[in-house]
């Protein structure tokens, strides 16, 4: 079976989120089921040079972008086992950072079709090409469209995964004409309050949909959390699958983990006391063992919950407690994150920024690991938490709600804490609730052998993907269903 990765970022060659890491890893475990899976992304600029330096160029062709003719660079890397295309245009693709530009709808107008005209070019034919999110919806509109009529295209399936709804791709109407090339007698199927809604169109043309969990499966239905194409996902519901997301455990197990301080297991618990007692040493914390580590490593926006840490975070900080915060993200939350580390400096530590090896030494030395989103897909966070010991607090939404179960004194069973209302004194109240059990070791221990003995690797996820794939080259989707 072929199948084809299209995706607009992908680790490790160029992330902005958890849309990197699972193109990064599932197509390494679905290659392990005998799948010939490739990956094929922009060559952005932020590639780093010894990437770049790898990449092998294939051939040059010409791609149509409404009345234009741009020029496309076809080049290849092998990395992993995972053959990688890249394609390459300076004009569209040499910027400071991946989206948010003027010109986005061109951009990736020009990547869905150059990606329908790079397959023939490379003479590779997919069984199965899988987009993923707005930046790819196009390929599989204009796959209906406009290719599927030709021999080299009418068998190929396709399959659209939403990470995120939020992020949709809308632009103006002339975008169908004269980016995409298309008669406005199909304006209907991509239509949006008058507008070009790219997601929309691949909802609308794609063999089958997935979401990155069962529970954001059923959420997106409603109008909370459909961002407007509730009704629309609910008339496709018999297309519609909910597959939860994995991690790479090749990157993400302290036991092998050679950017953590001391690798550590389930059998070796005490050693993660060494990468908390290093967390706390870089950070300039005092070194106390039993006053247990809050982290938080996240997009600073209001998505993540961080309206709810703000509310109440000065009632935290009045607890036995220390905080850490890694990420980036909206200069409100920077800002305020930063005034609270000068206010509370042996409490509460802000890293504003992403750095890699410091993510790994947080979580290896972290007690607890915060995530209140409002709304959650899937989350990577949490599952890494649970790999490493650090156990989640979180909110009952997404994947988050399909991964991080309650702990019960009845039974003593649950691997975290978590709280169903979007409100800052329930999520306190869990905190606190956590706490209390952090202090009762034995009972602690177990919740933490309870996190870190379940798989949370990708295996059983692309087993899934792949009897999707399967079912729909014969015709049998319904199976998946």
């Amino acid at each position: 079976m072929n199948v084809l990765f299209a995706v607009s970022e992908c680790a490790p060659f160029v992330k902005s989120g958890g849309l990197a890491d699972v193109a990064g890893a599932l197509p390494k475990e679905l290659k392990k089921d005998g799948v010939d899976v490739r990956v094929i992304l922009p060559k952005y600029h932020l590639i780093g040079e010894k990437f770049r330096n790898q990449m092998k160029q294939l051939t040059e062709i010409k791609v149509s972008v409404g009345w234009r003719q741009q020029f496309c660079g076809i080049e290849t890397l092998v990395y992993d086992g995972i053959t990688y295309y890249f394609l390459d245009n300076e004009y569209y693709f040499k910027r400071d950072s991946l989206y948010g530009h003027y010109d986005d709808a061109e951009r990736f107008s020009f990547f869905c079709r150059g990606v329908l005209e790079t397959i023939q070019a490379i003479d590779f034919q997919p069984d199965v090409i899988h987009t993923h999110d707005w930046h790819t919806g196009m390929i599989t509109f204009l796959l209906k469209e406009e290719y599927v009529h030709l021999p080299f295209y009418s068998g190929i399936k396709t399959v659209f995964t939403i990470h995120n709804l939020q992020f949709q791709g809308i632009f103006p109407h002339s975008v169908l004409y004269d980016l995409l090339g298309v008669h406005t007698d199909t304006f209907e199927k991509v239509e949006f309050h008058g507008l070009v809604n790219f997601m929309k169109g691949s909802i609308n043309s794609a063999d089958l949909i997935t979401t990155v969990s069962p529970t954001y499966k059923e959420e997106i239905k409603t109008s909370y959390y459909g961002e407007n194409l509730d009704g629309l996902l609910s008339f496709h519901n018999e297309r519609l699958v909910g597959i939860l997301n994995g991690i790479d455990t090749e990157v993400y197990h302290p036991a092998i983990d050679d950017l953590i301080a001391k690798p550590y297991g389930v059998e070796t618990l005490e050693d993660k006391a060494f990468n908390k007692q290093y967390l706390q040493t870089y950070f300039g914390l005092p070194v106390e063992e039993k006053t247990p580590i809050i982290s938080m490593v996240t997009r600073l926006t209001k998505q993540k919950g961080l309206d709810l840490v703000k509310r109440v975070l000065d009632e935290i900080l009045n607890e036995d407690v220390q905080m850490i915060i890694l990420g980036t993200g909206d200069k409100e939350f920077e800002d305020y994150f930063r005034y609270i580390e000068a206010k509370n400096p042996t409490k509460f530590k802000a890293f504003i920024g992403f750095d890699e090896k410091l993510a790994h030494a947080i979580y290896a030395g972290s007690d607890m690991f915060l995530m209140p989103s409002k709304f959650e897909p899937c989350g990577l966070g949490q599952l890494i938490a649970l790999q490493y010991g650090a156990i989640p607090i979180v909110r009952e939404t997404g994947g988050l709600n399909d991964t991080v179960h309650a702990y019960r004194e009845e039974g003593k069973s649950g691997n975290g804490f978590t709280f169903k209302h979007f409100n800052a004194h329930d999520m306190f109240y869990t905190i606190n609730r956590a706490l209390q059990f952090y202090h009762e070791s034995d009972t602690w221990a177990e919740i933490m052998k309870e996190a870190m003995t379940k798989d949370y690797s990708w295996s059983q996820s692309a087993k899934k993907y792949l009897m999707l794939y399967t079912d729909l080259m014969d015709g049998s989707e319904d199976r998946v269903l």
